[in-house]
């Protein structure tokens, strides 16, 4: 990781409950030492990275001790009053937000920051790296339909996870020299060509996974031809529910052995991706440029 060009972003990806692996990958890159120059989220990528943003040495026992006591009810609230603009309110991820020891403003961050959304007027991303954090957060965490979209700066902001799951696009466009990948969940593995049971529900299922599968592949890739892109592994592939935050110790312990066993064996020798699922890709050079280097195969 020290051999990473800096500076290095650490891209933190969408994934609701399934954001407690985010916590486990944390631990094993802090008991690495290994500090990033920038961080940037979506959703519930957005809220794990402000709190490691915050505390950049530190992050993992403030990650676990949320993570390992929240419970649906108190992320996902049902009552009145409600919002005829998602089905429960935010005033649960409200609380979340502000027991999190975080302060009011991106800028004060001790880490560069960046929260994604998406402007639900025009479909394009946005980029939250300045201003009121909490708006930022709930913008970015605002899944349509779920939880109600917020106003800032005069545009209707949803759930960045829309446009970029895994946001290694804004990465790139805020400067970072190498990315590391903190993504979570099936869509975000290489899928078994299979085909769904035919009743409505499954084959919802299967093309909302391929839709996000085919998103993610495209913008690591198109990022992986120019900088050194790695991508951390968590080890799971039993996820729960979306709706399930029973599992968040599993979840977290799994992908800390996962990530820190890759971790150790990781060399990174130029532009590439450097993942598990077979043989890494080598970066083609484009038009003008020298060949990049090989990229060497990481093995568990």
């Amino acid at each position: 990781m020290h051999a990473l060009p800096r500076p290095v972003a650490v891209v933190v990806g969408a994934g609701g409950v399934l954001g407690a692996a985010h916590v486990g990958i944390g631990c094993a890159l802090e008991q690495r030492g290994f500090v990033p120059d920038m961080i940037i989220g979506t959703s519930v990528g957005a809220l794990n990275g402000a709190i490691a943003a915050a505390h950049p040495e530190s992050a993992a026992p403030w990650l676990d001790h949320v993570w390992t006591r929240l419970r649906r009810r108190e992320v996902y609230p049902l009552g009145w009053p409600s919002s005829r603009a998602g089905i429960f309110t935010d005033r649960g991820l409200r609380r979340l937000i502000a027991h999190s020891g975080l302060p009011s403003r991106i800028e004060q961050l001790a880490v560069p920051f960046t929260a994604v959304a998406m402007d639900l007027s025009t479909g394009a991303p946005a980029l939250l790296d300045h201003g009121n954090l909490e708006s930022a957060l709930l913008a970015s965490a605002a899944v349509p339909g779920i939880l109600p979209p917020v106003n800032r700066d005069g545009r209707t902001l949803v759930d960045g996870g829309v446009i970029a799951y895994v946001p290694v696009l804004a990465a790139l466009q805020a400067g970072a020299a190498s990315v590391v990948v903190l993504a979570t969940g099936p869509e975000c593995s290489p899928l078994s060509p299979t085909v769904p049971r035919l009743r409505a529900g499954a084959i919802a299922a299967r093309a909302g996974l391929l839709l996000m599968h085919h998103q993610i592949e495209r913008d690591v890739q198109e990022v992986a031809r120019r900088i050194p892109t790695v991508v951390l592994p968590t080890g799971i592939d039993a996820w729960p529910a979306p709706w399930d935050f029973g599992h968040s110790q599993r979840l977290i312990s799994t992908a800390s052995r996962t990530a820190g066993r890759f971790l150790d064996e990781l060399h990174v020798s130029g532009p590439g991706l450097y993942r598990l699922d077979g043989p890494p890709t080598e970066a083609s050079a484009g038009p003008g440029e020298a060949s990049s280097s090989s990229v060497s195969e990481v093995a568990l």
